[in-house]
């Protein structure tokens, strides 16, 4: 009994970063994706968000796994492996990546401020600058306090959609075989157009950096079984909370099709739409603002992980220390440009088309983070004894190979004009 004890005290020791990491499954992106999905076909796509989660499932643990077999997070993996004239590229692109990223989440938050207090999505961008002081006082106040934050938030979330859903009323059968897959997905072209952007939405790259990094946030010893628990611990930690992530995700869509589908809204794509919708369809004044402090408490948490990512892919690649405060003003303000001319030249109704953009630029940069870490965890040089199994190199590859086909697909579709087609 002592025993069990001890081991159920080392893993919660372990339990935190995983969190930090499915935030990264729930932002503005992954928002418009499953609420335009929800709105046209129903309940069908749940099993693209579950299939969508198995695949970062897996790559989340290898990002684990080298860093407590290397001690090395990804970005310094890759500055260790390459030569500088492809490790600067490649710091080049997830800087790029964690830009577009903190875009979606520039605007994710705005939306958010202007549903909830009435704050002009042009004020609501330039608010979003001062997040700088929360993440400097949460940092100074040492990472345990950042990851109660994100799980406070986290939360809220839940609470949120749980009473949404529950005023929805959603069909529980038709839910259920939302899970089953169908040849729908794929001879529909509408149909796969919406299930790529799931997918494209859901693997983040700067997820595989901050992931590989804040695993090392926790003390474990140097020798093997050491190590090997501690892999135990960390990929049952982030497998939880990607499950986590996977319910509110699967929340967004159950929602949309049990309100805007059943009622034939088969074009809500905005979610400031989404948001005037929900009174009248479920039949509660108060839902639209659970909608809309969902989506703040979303964006507010995003914030947070994309800051950490991009401190830890800039002393990664290139060994460059800034500043926090610093460091958060130049990509905040960055992602603040084009959010602040989108929304004051077009309005509300163009900042679905700049999330998409968002995500097509996070699809590019996707495989320059995916392929070094499969190869290096499939790598014994590297790893050692915990070099990953055969049948999980070849898993992450299949997945790999996937997730960077669909993801092209879905740029080319976009670039030639199949938007929303």
């Amino acid at each position: 009994m002592q025993s069990g004890g001890s081991a159920v005290r080392r893993l919660a020791a372990f339990l935190g970063p995983g969190y930090l990491v499915a935030v990264g499954y729930m932002d503005p992106g992954n928002w418009a994706t499953s609420l335009a999905g929800g709105a046209q076909f129903g309940y069908t796509l749940l099993v693209v968000a579950l299939v969508s989660n198995i695949m970062a499932i897996i790559l989340q643990s290898l990002c684990a796994r080298l860093a407590i077999a290397s001690g090395r997070d990804l970005a310094q993996a890759c500055r260790d492996a390459f030569p500088r004239w492809v490790a600067w590229p490649l710091w080049a692109l997830a800087e790029l990546a964690i830009i577009a990223t903190d875009l979606a989440e520039v605007i994710g938050t705005a939306i958010g401020l202007n549903l909830l207090f009435g704050i002009p999505l042009e004020i609501g961008v330039i608010i979003t600058a001062l997040d700088v002081f929360l993440i400097l006082w949460l940092q100074n106040k040492g990472f345990r306090r950042i990851e109660a934050f994100i799980i406070t938030l986290l939360g809220v979330i839940t609470l949120c959609f749980a009473i949404q859903i529950a005023l929805a009323d959603p069909d529980w059968g038709a839910v259920i075989r939302g899970f089953a897959p169908t040849t729908e997905i794929i001879t529909n072209p509408n149909m796969l157009y919406i299930a790529l952007g799931i997918i494209g939405a859901t693997v983040m790259p700067h997820n595989l950096y901050l992931h590989s990094s804040i695993v090392q946030s926790r003390a474990y010893g140097s020798t093997l079984p050491e190590k090997r628990e501690a892999l135990k611990f960390a990929t049952i930690d982030s497998t939880f909370a990607l499950c986590f992530a996977l319910i509110i995700n699967a929340s967004i869509l159950i929602l949309a099709a049990a309100t805007f589908y059943k009622a034939g809204h088969h074009g809500v794509e905005e979610l400031g739409e989404a948001h005037k919708l929900l009174a009248p369809l479920v039949g509660a004044t108060y839902a639209p603002a659970l909608f809309a402090i969902a989506l703040l408490c979303c964006g507010l948490n995003s914030t947070v992980t994309a800051t950490m990512s991009g401190q830890i892919v800039m002393e990664g690649f290139i060994d460059l220390r800034l500043p926090a405060w610093l460091r958060r003003l130049v990509t905040r303000g960055i992602a603040i440009v084009p959010a602040a001319a989108v929304t004051i030249l077009y309005g509300e109704g163009q900042t679905a088309k700049l999330l998409i953009l968002s995500q097509v630029i996070l699809s590019l940069q996707l495989p320059f983070a995916i392929v070094p870490l499969v190869l290096f965890t499939a790598s014994r040089t590297k790893m050692g004894a915990l070099v990953a199994p055969r049948w999980l190199t070849v898993a992450a590859a299949l997945i790999a190979a996937v997730i960077i086909a669909l993801n092209m697909k879905l740029l080319i579709d976009t670039a030639t004009g199949g938007l929303g087609g």
